[in-house]
């Protein structure tokens, strides 16, 4: 006789627990709060007192890769180099996304639930672009040209997207096998995070010295 399963102590911290191993076994298309329910062994109506929709849940779940991507991010060490330590920035995205694969995948592969319906889901989002800006901010020479705040700030948001989204490129394509199928021998694929910080320092008019491996 299979033994009754133990009602959680914590049932609302049990339910994102169990949500997140459903989303990472078997995608977030099969999470619902009924199923849910069913792997704590409660009532169908059990998650409904702490989450009054699937939508709350995995707000809440993504809200919490995003503060735990910020957290990352931000525990990285300064320096008094601002160029090296947006580089090492860089460098701490492509292994937070290489070490934490569900986690990056929730924040940036899910279609999220309404952000006007959940406002505190991408607060930490906003928080983790923020350090990105800020790490570009530290990097400008001072006296370099304030007078027009609107374009210098315009210019750093651009930048920020331009670093974002090719590190994000890097890290997607990654995560799969498309590389070993194209060919790409495995020295050039070790040897693709390094390059791509270095292209980026480049390409902000300071190559500095990249770290030597993401």
């Amino acid at each position: 006789m299979t033994k009754k399963r133990e009602r959680p102590t914590d049932l609302r911290e049990a339910c994102i627990q169990e949500a997140l191993a459903i989303i990472d076994a078997e995608g977030v298309e099969e999470l619902s709060l009924r199923e849910v329910a069913r792997r704590l062994g409660v009532s169908h109506q059990a998650p409904y007192k702490h989450f009054p929709s699937r939508d709350h849940i995995l707000a809440e779940i993504v809200a919490r890769a995003f503060a735990s991507f910020a957290r990352y991010l931000n525990e990285q060490p300064h320096s008094e180099d601002p160029h090296a330590d947006l580089l090492a920035m860089s460098s701490a995205y492509l292994r937070y996304a290489r070490e934490h694969p569900l986690q990056y995948r929730l924040m940036f592969g899910t279609p999220l639930p309404n952000t006007e319906a959940h406002p505190h889901m991408m607060a930490q989002a906003r928080h983790a672009f923020s350090l990105l800006c800020e790490a570009l901010r530290r990097r400008s020479a001072p006296g370099k040209g304030t007078e027009d705040s609107a374009a210098s700030d315009a210019a750093v948001l651009l930048d920020a997207l331009f670093i974002w989204s090719a590190l994000h490129g890097l890290s997607g394509i990654s995560s799969g096998c498309t590389l070993q199928e194209l060919g790409m021998p495995p020295d050039v694929i070790d040897k693709a995070p390094p390059h791509m910080l270095e292209r980026i320092g480049s390409a902000l008019g300071d190559p500095g010295t990249p770290p030597k491996r993401a």
